[in-house]
């Protein structure tokens, strides 16, 4: 990897970005990335907190939020009505939400910390502190329809859904937001539309349109199924959910980028660190859980593909599980100790690595890896520049590849210069430089499961 990527990697991992949320967020003008209002790059890397409001006091609040700015995360997807029996079950503090469970009636009280909702806006206001948004989920989809049961109960109607966005989109209009509508629901009747359609009218309404909007279905879902066509739909959203290892989350990425009007997608929802594999199916074993590799795959699966960023997620970290809660979906390590678990770690090399190539200027393409696998674990994808200036490949089970050189638009001064790239740990390893000409093999140091390798190409005089 050349010299000066090299540096600017290492100083984004020195230095991570505090205290720059603002200017607020918009979409590329090619409909294909996130960028802040002043033309700057912005790798959407979220981290799943469901259960951030609704469970841990200021101090744990504190400690999650500066463990996840360290690591390099830039959005934290929390929940303000939450899953977890959100409306009955009290904070850290006490304070519920709502007067008698109405959406039209936020529980407030005089003072800075009398109430559920200061205690969300110190969360906010904290975030901002270290330069993260918040991914912010008015309700989770349980308390707007019940085909999937859940804790409930469900208070929205069209009414008080517009009623309910208007509030929060005026309280926090100020504040780095992106609004996540659905809360793991699927659009099944004219009712559903029109309550998400009535809330994100009251969001827009509230915060004059500051903050992007985005809708989290179930998994395995896409939002492009309900609402691409959308105005007030920023981006995409997918969950490619928790079923099997080695589920091609770039299958849903490659469908929304493929859509017109080109608008940005990533996965919100992946499978997650510390959760057991498919564990709603029948017939799977209730002692495998998904590791660090599992999530790092579908991280690199889904930008080669196209996606604007990642959401990483940890089983014990989603729902705040602690040695003195019901442990859910098998999560079994305290979330203190979970925020260090190796994924957490390599989802924030993904993000150091795309943004000193400027991935902006990156596309997906197929057609310069002749040969590789197409398959299951090992598949083969690749990112290439439209000047031919630079190429990305990601080899998931360390296989070996064919590359046409030809993609490279050279001078006779000019050369390839090659690098592997070691997703586990952040580390290159120069490989050689090479006239960019004919069909090379490439083969990764390393193969097997758990032994992804990142190949660079980089034009170099």
């Amino acid at each position: 990897m050349p010299f000066r990527i090299v540096l600017k990697a290492l100083l984004l991992l020195l230095f991570p970005i505090f205290g720059n949320a603002n200017p607020w967020l918009q979409v590329s003008k090619d409909g294909r990335w996130l960028e802040r209002s002043n033309g700057e790059a912005f790798f959407y890397l979220g981290d799943t907190a469901w259960e951030l409001f609704h469970r841990l006091d200021r101090e744990e609040a504190d400690l999650y939020l500066e463990n996840r700015a360290a690591k390099g995360f830039t959005v934290i997807q929390a929940v303000a009505l939450a899953e977890m029996n959100g409306l009955n079950e009290p904070n850290a503090y006490g304070h519920r939400p709502l007067i008698n469970n109405d959406p039209s009636k936020p529980d407030l009280k005089p003072g800075p910390k009398n109430d559920y909702w200061d205690h969300v806006d110190y969360i906010i206001n904290k975030a901002e502190s270290f330069g993260m948004s918040i991914g912010m989920l008015p309700t989770w989809g349980d308390k707007w329809q019940d085909t999937r049961g859940g804790q409930g109960p469900v208070i929205f109607d069209e009414g008080n859904a517009q009623v309910f966005g208007k509030w929060m989109g005026e309280r926090y209009a100020d504040k780095p937001m992106i609004w996540i509508l659905g809360g793991d629901r699927n659009i099944y009747t004219d009712e559903d539309r029109g309550i998400i359609e009535s809330m994100a009218m009251g969001l827009r309404e509230g915060d004059g349109g500051n903050n992007l909007i985005t809708y989290h279905p179930r998994g395995p879902g896409l939002s492009s199924e309900y609402f691409h066509d959308a105005d007030w739909l920023d981006f995409n959203m997918v969950q490619s959910s928790h079923a099997a290892r080695d589920h091609d989350n770039g299958l849903y990425i490659e469908n929304d980028y493929a859509l017109t009007p080109a608008k940005p997608t990533l996965d919100g929802e992946p499978r997650y660190e510390g959760i057991r594999v498919g564990f709603y199916l029948q017939d799977v074993p209730k002692n495998l859980y998904f590791d660090d590799y599992d999530v790092r795959q579908a991280a690199w699966w889904a930008v080669m593909a196209g996606a604007c960023g990642h959401t990483y997620g940890n089983n014990n970290i989603w729902q705040m599980y602690d040695n003195d809660r019901n442990s859910v979906i098998g999560a079994n390590v305290p979330w203190h100790k979970a925020i260090d678990h190796p994924g957490a770690f390599q989802m924030g090399h993904l993000r150091h690595f795309m943004e000193a190539l400027d991935f902006r200027k990156l596309s997906p393409s197929k057609d310069f890896i002749k040969e590789g696998p197409n398959y299951f674990g090992s598949k083969i994808r690749g990112l290439l520049a439209e000047d031919g200036s630079l190429a990305v490949v990601y080899s998931a089970r360390g296989e070996p590849f064919m590359i046409d050189l030809g993609v490279f638009e050279f001078t006779s001064t000019e050369s390839v210069d090659a690098s592997w790239y070691d997703p586990r740990y952040g580390v290159s390893y120069p490989l050689h430089r090479a006239d960019p000409v004919g069909i090379q093999t490439f083969t990764p140091p390393s193969r097997g499961r758990g032994q992804d390798w990142v190949l660079l190409l980089n034009l170099e005089e």
